[in-house]
């Protein structure tokens, strides 16, 4: 039986980096734009809003075409039935302790057993590591819930760089929600900033004894240079914050206080306070260019239940190695479960 996973191409997220001028975001633009039959150069060249729509609107209609004949192909494989039929998804809004609205996408197989699974910087629930997780982890009838966290996607409140134990508050309202529901919360999963939620979750509550670190970073000072300049203490401290940018827009402000939140969260002291009883996987991809496979290895140093699995040539969306990335988690998540 073939399992269906959504296509990296086809999500939202894809679209804004048609347009983007940066290198780092270029090479997989053209490549989206070349699989859908457009000229790289005369895409790069669409400067006013009309010709930008223009594009959207014929790439989302190929998209569509592309999903349907993906969607056939499974239903054939799967004798008329697609994976994920029988389980019931639905929304579910539950308050953080800041009295925001927390939204987020149930997907209940019935199972009391539930696993919470939790995005990335900038992300939301759809992004497709979380949706195809919680497929793969319905195919073997466990329950799944992917939130957005507060400043993200349909939940409220103002997007915050750093609050990394904010975030971690607002999975833990999201266990209590389930818990006083009866539900079993066996494991929570996060991507890249939520992969380091998740290992704080851990370190401060010790209520779950499941954590999945999909390509979290070690060392939090890395990597700021890279998205707010060289020069970003010395700006931060003359103005008290940093506009980021996009196509001559600012995408989000980061404040002096929300700078300094992220400089201060230590991962190693954190992992150190995690309980010996609580199972860890770190899954990280060699070719990550966002975050070097060297901070995965790090976790693995220091965690003392943990296990590490690299998947070689992986980038830090797994975006061609989505099979063997679901595999790893459910199978992960499946071996603890039966173990408890």
């Amino acid at each position: 039986m073939s399992t269906e996973y959504s296509i990296p191409v086809t999500t939202a997220t894809s679209f804004p980096f048609f347009f983007s001028t940066s290198k780092a975001r270029r090479p997989a633009s053209d490549a989206n734009l070349r699989l859908f039959g457009f000229s790289v150069p005369a895409a790069a060249s669409l400067k006013s809003t009309g010709a930008r729509n223009q594009l959207h609107k014929a790439v989302t209609s190929k998209l569509g075409v592309l999903n349907s004949s993906l969607r056939m192909d499974v239903t054939q494989q799967t004798g008329g039935a697609t994976p994920g039929d029988d389980v019931e998804q639905r929304k579910i809004s539950l308050q953080n302790k800041y009295g925001e609205k927390l939204v987020g996408i149930l997907h209940d197989t019935g199972s009391k057993d539930l696993v919470i699974l939790c995005h990335g910087f900038r992300s939301k629930k759809e992004h497709y590591i979380m949706v195809n997780i919680a497929t793969g982890l319905e195919k073997e009838g466990i329950s799944a819930f992917r939130f957005d966290f507060s400043g993200n996607g349909e939940s409220e409140g103002s997007f915050t760089y750093g609050h990394y134990h904010r975030e971690a508050d607002d999975l833990y309202a999201v266990v209590e929600h389930f818990s006083s529901l009866g539900r079993n919360v066996i494991a929570v999963v996060g991507h890249s900033k939520g992969g380091d939620v998740v290992l704080l979750y851990a370190s401060k509550y010790h209520n779950v004894h499941k954590v999945v670190n999909l390509s979290g970073r070690f060392d939090l000072h890395k990597g700021i240079e890279e998205r707010l300049g060289e020069d970003f203490l010395d700006q931060v401290n003359k103005d008290g914050f940093i506009d980021v940018m996009q196509n001559n827009e600012v995408i989000y402000r980061v404040t002096k206080e929300s700078l300094m939140d992220r400089l201060e969260t230590d991962m190693h002291e954190a992992c150190m306070a995690i309980d010996k009883s609580c199972r860890v996987l770190t899954v990280h991809g060699s070719a990550d260019e966002v975050i070097p496979v060297e901070d995965g290895k790090e976790f693995a140093k220091i965690i003392p239940n943990h296990r590490l699995h690299i998947i070689d040539g992986a980038d830090h969306c797994y975006s061609q190695n989505q099979a063997e990335l679901v595999s790893v988690v459910v199978d992960f998540i499946k071996a603890g479960h039966l173990q408890d």
